[in-house]
C-alpha cells in the first residue's frame, strides 16, 4: 500500500487559509432562538424586499348597479380629481380577520366590504362574486373592526353618525344583526348633540363587551347581553374628540388619543367599574393617566433644536404586537413615532419632510385620518406618506434602530453592523395611502388608496 501514498513535501508551502465572515445563524442553530440582533438584522431584510404585486380598484356592483363607491371614482375622474370629489370617496379603515382570510374595508363613500382576497396565491386576482359581503350604505363610513371573540362578527360606524352597526357574515343579508346607539344628549336649547364615533375597539376574550370612541371625548362600553345603549362612559374630561382608541392585549387598559394631541389611559381592572359594567347604571370614569405628546417631544433636544414643537392632532395609536409596551402613534403632520408605555416617554420618532414642500400632495389629502400598520414581527410600522408611497419604518426597541431618539449614526456606522442594513424606507406606489394593515401570519400588507383602490405590498419573489 506504501507505494500508492504520495510522499510529502516538507518545503512545499502550506495553503493559506481564507478569513470567512462570521456565519450569522450558527448562533440561532445551536440554541434554537433568535437572538435580538439577529432579528434586528432580519427586519432590514424584511425592509428592502417589499414591493407592490398588485391593485384593485374599487369598481364593483350591487344587484348589478355600480356601487356608490364605483359612482363617486367615476365622478372624480370625470371633473379631473376634483379635491371636492375625491373627499367624498377613498379606503377609511381595514383589517384583516385573525387567520388572515378575509379582509373588511370601509370607503367614505358608505361601502362596506369583506373581500376573500387569496393573497398568498402566485396568481394574485380579486373575484367579485367570492366576496362574502359588500354593502352601500349611503353614508360616510369611518372604521370596521372584526369581533376578536367572534371572527363572525364585523362592525363599522361613522364620524357622522351615533350608531355602531354589528353584521355576522354568516348570514347573506344586507341588514346588521344588531345596532348600538349612544345615548340621546339633550342640550339647553333642547334638541340632541350630534355624536359620531371614530374608532372602534372589541375584547378579545368577551364577544359581548365592545367599545366606541366619539367625538365628544368620551369611550362608551357596551355590554351587548344587557342594552342596546352604553352601560360605561369613560371620559377624558373634555369635549376634544378621540381619533383612536386601542385595547392592550390582556384587555386590562384601553388607550385613546385626541384631536388636541393627548394620549389617555384608563384601567378597565376590578373596582367600581366592573359593578357599572355588570349592573347598567350611568357611571363616568376619568382617565387613569394622560400624556400630552408634545411634552415629551421637547425632552429630544436634537428635535428641539431643529422644528417648532406644538400640540398636534393624533390620527392613529396601535400597541407593537410583538414588542407589548411600545405604542406606536402618528400625528396629522405626517410624523410617526413610538411612546413607551412602561416609562411614559416618546423613544422613537420619524419626521418626513413637511406637506408643503411636497409637490404632489393633494387637499384632500387633510380630510382623512391615516391609519397606518405594525407589521406582525420585528417592530415595523408601515405609514402612508403624504404623496403616492409607504414608509417603512424601523421601529426596533433599541437605540441600534435609526428612529431611536438616541441613535447616533456615527457610532452604528462602523464595524460589523453597517449603517446599510439599519434604515426606513420609502416605497413608491401607484397611489396615495389612507389606511393600511398587514396580514396576521406573513406580513403581507394591504394599502388603501383616496381612490378606494386596494394595493397589494409584499416581499418580491425571486427565482433561483
Amino acid at each position: 500500500m506504501e507505494r500508492y501514498l504520495v510522499p510529502v513535501n516538507p518545503a512545499a508551502e502550506r495553503p493559506k487559509s481564507v478569513k470567512r465572515h462570521r456565519w450569522k445563524r450558527s448562533v440561532v442553530e445551536l440554541n434554537g432562538k433568535f437572538e435580538p440582533n439577529y432579528r434586528h438584522y432580519l427586519s432590514s431584510l424584511i425592509i428592502q424586499s417589499y414591493s407592490e404585486i398588485g391593485a384593485f380598484p374599487h369598481k364593483y356592483h350591487v344587484n348589478g348597479e355600480p356601487c356608490q363607491t364605483h359612482a363617486d371614482w367615476f365622478n372624480s375622474v370625470g371633473l379631473n380629481h376634483n379635491p371636492r370629489a375625491i373627499r367624498r370617496q377613498g379606503i377609511s379603515s381595514l383589517e384583516f380577520d385573525s387567520k388572515g382570510v378575509y379582509l373588511a374595508s370601509t370607503t367614505k363613500s358608505g361601502c362596506l366590504t369583506v373581500h376573500d382576497l387569496d393573497i398568498q396565491s402566485p396568481d394574485l386576482k380579486e373575484d367579485e362574486a367570492k366576496q362574502l359581503l359588500h354593502i352601500s350604505m349611503y353614508q360616510q363610513l369611518d372604521v370596521v373592526r372584526w369581533n376578536l371573540a367572534n371572527q363572525d362578527e364585523i362592525a363599522c360606524t361613522s364620524m357622522k353618525s351615533s350608531e355602531v352597526h354589528i353584521f355576522d357574515i354568516g348570514f347573506i343579508s344586507s341588514e346588521p344583526v344588531e345596532v348600538l346607539r349612544k345615548k340621546p344628549n339633550i342640550t339647553v336649547h333642547g334638541f340632541n348633540a350630534h355624536k359620531g364615533f371614530s374608532d372602534i375597539a372589541f375584547s378579545s376574550d368577551d364577544s359581548s363587551r365592545l367599545l366606541a370612541s366619539d367625538t365628544s371625548g368620551v369611550i362608551n362600553v357596551w355590554d351587548r347581553r344587557v342594552c342596546d345603549f352604553p352601560c360605561l362612559e369613560l371620559t377624558t374630561n373634555s369635549t376634544d374628540s378621540l381619533n383612536s382608541i386601542k385595547l392592550s392585549g390582556d384587555n386590562e387598559i384601553i388607550y385613546g388619543a385626541s384631536k388636541q394631541g393627548t394620549i389617555f389611559m384608563w384601567d378597565l381592572r376590578g373596582g367600581r367599574s366592573y359593578t357599572a359594567f355588570r349592573n347598567n347604571k350611568e357611571e363616568y370614569y376619568s382617565p387613569l393617566l394622560k400624556v400630552k405628546l408634545a411634552h415629551e417631544l421637547e425632552k429630544i433636544s436634537p428635535l428641539k433644536a431643529q422644528s417648532n414643537i406644538i400640540s398636534k392632532e393624533i390620527h392613529s395609536i396601535d400597541v407593537d404586537p410583538s414588542c407589548p409596551y411600545q405604542l406606536a402613534f402618528h400625528l396629522d403632520d405626517g410624523w410617526s413615532g413610538v411612546l413607551d408605555i412602561a416609562k411614559f416617554q416618546v423613544t422613537h420618532i420619524h419626521c418626513p419632510p413637511p406637506l408643503w414642500l411636497d409637490q404632489q400632495n393633494d387637499l384632500a389629502n387633510l380630510s382623512y385620518l391615516k391609519r397606518p400598520c405594525w407589521l406582525p414581527i420585528n417592530s415595523i410600522y408601515a405609514v402612508g406618506s403624504s404623496s403616492n408611497g409607504l414608509y417603512l419604518l424601523d421601529f426596533y426597541p433599541d437605540c441600534t434602530s435609526p428612529c431611536h431618539v438616541d441613535y447616533n449614526e456615527d457610532t452604528h456606522s462602523t464595524g460589523e453592523a453597517t449603517s446599510q442594513q439599519m434604515q426606513n424606507r420609502y416605497l413608491p406606489l401607484s397611489e396615495s395611502v389612507t389606511a393600511c394593515v398587514a396580514h396576521p401570519l406573513n406580513g403581507t400588507i394591504v394599502a388603501g388608496t383616496e381612490l378606494s383602490s386596494l394595493l397589494v405590498i409584499s416581499q418580491s419573489k425571486m427565482s433561483c
